[in-house]
């Protein structure tokens, strides 16, 4: 009998995995609505009361997006005043809703990661997770990596999409 040999194991192919660069953290969501009268209507002196009022260290290093669930119409102040009092506790605060807040703290990891280990390889991007990786970070990875890779794929090494390939 013929012994089975791992070829993906044995190939020169590099594997970069999102999931690998994934910040571990707590994900919050902050809904402005909570503060709105009748979920809609801002009343500023009563918004401004509420958010001094509001328990803002129960945000401590948390990853924090702000949004709104209503369809209020909402002035642009009152989401930097949220993000002045959460920004004192959380490590990030961005506005928008928890695929938002992946995709910020993706933009900052990635510009961060030396490409060039990826010089002239052949490289996959590993397609499956089990963390939350948002689209836009695939998207990112591949522009970081296409300058220096000879070719990317995306996937698993078993079924592997071709995205590009240096020309030679």
């Amino acid at each position: 009998m013929d012994e089975i040999i791992n070829k993906v194991a044995n190939s020169v192919l590099e594997v970069f995995d999102l999931e690998d660069h994934y910040p571990n953290g707590t994900r919050t969501q902050i809904d402005i609505s909570q503060w709105l009268y009748e979920g809609i209507i801002l009343k500023e002196k009563d918004f401004r009361e509420a958010l001094k009022n509001h328990d803002w260290s129960q945000y401590e290093n948390h990853f924090v997006a702000i949004h709104c669930s209503t369809d209020a119409i909402i002035p642009a102040w009152a989401s930097i005043l949220v993000t002045v009092h959460a920004s004192a506790f959380a490590k990030k605060v961005v506005l928008g809703n928890l695929e938002t807040l992946e995709s910020s703290l993706y933009q900052e990891i990635l510009q961060k990661i030396d490409y060039s280990i990826y010089k002239d390889k052949p490289v996959i991007i590993k397609g499956c997770s089990k963390k939350p990786v948002p689209e836009s970070a695939y998207v990112l990875a591949v522009q970081y990596l296409q300058p220096f890779a000879r070719s990317i794929m995306y996937g698993e090494a078993c079924s592997a999409v071709p995205m590009f390939k240096k020309a030679k």
